[in-house]
């Protein structure tokens, strides 16, 4: 019987300090708190924009020169950090030059213009770096004006176009963007006279929305 309390009396005793002890130990550990969520930019998606721009003809005296705006309409895909896709713009544009001479004025003005072009480039999270190459076109109306009259004739020219640029998130599905194309366009003939290629350089910037929400978040 003595055994017997003695061993009931251990038992109670080291139930008793259990649970004080377990509180001990979980004041003492320490707090962790968890880590933020950390955003990661996927620009794989549809997306549509707006650009506006400045260009200028390669050569010639005078050079054609002014500016541009329009719309962009794109698809990306990524693969690891690399980003390729297809883009599509086009826009209004008031790029022109003149001269005179003898009271005869001749105007040429590229009164349209636009790109169906790919892109290829490395991301670093929210940046994209790319280059960029594919079919450009202008649309040029040439103007010859003598004593106050005045006839025109509109061309379509089509050529290529190559260039680079970078392009950074802002905001969860909107990004802005700059890049640099130069275009060169297929010379046509204006009453009966032929003309050659046409070389643009040209400065670009735009703003791009993207559907579907190009963030995936994980800790």
């Amino acid at each position: 019987m003595r055994n017997v309390l003695l061993a009931s009396a251990g038992m109670f005793a080291l139930s008793a300090f259990a649970p004080a002890n377990a509180a001990d130990m979980a004041a003492r550990a320490p707090y962790v708190k968890a880590p933020p969520l950390a955003a990661i930019y996927n620009w794989t998606g549809f997306y549509i924009g707006g650009f506006g721009g400045y260009a200028s003809e390669n050569s010639g005296n005078p050079k054609m020169e002014g500016g541009f705006a329009g719309g962009t309409i794109g698809y990306n895909w990524q693969a690891g950090n690399i980003v390729y896709g297809l883009e599509a713009d086009g826009g209004w544009a008031d790029v022109d030059a003149s001269a005179s001479a003898l009271g005869i004025t001749v105007k040429s003005k590229i009164d349209a213009l636009g790109t169906v072009r790919g892109r290829i480039g490395f991301a670093v999270d929210k940046v994209l770096f790319y280059g960029t190459g594919g079919y450009a076109w202008v649309d040029n109306k040439l103007s010859v004006t003598a004593l106050g009259v005045t006839a025109s004739q509109s061309n379509f020219h089509s050529g290529w176009t190559v260039g680079a640029g970078i392009e950074a998130f802002i905001a969860p599905q909107w990004s802005i963007k700059g890049e640099y194309l130069y275009r060169s366009l297929g010379g046509e003939s204006y009453f009966g006279i032929p003309t050659g290629d046409l070389n643009l350089h040209s400065v670009q910037f735009g703003v791009n929305y993207h559907f579907g929400g190009p963030i995936v978040a994980k800790y």
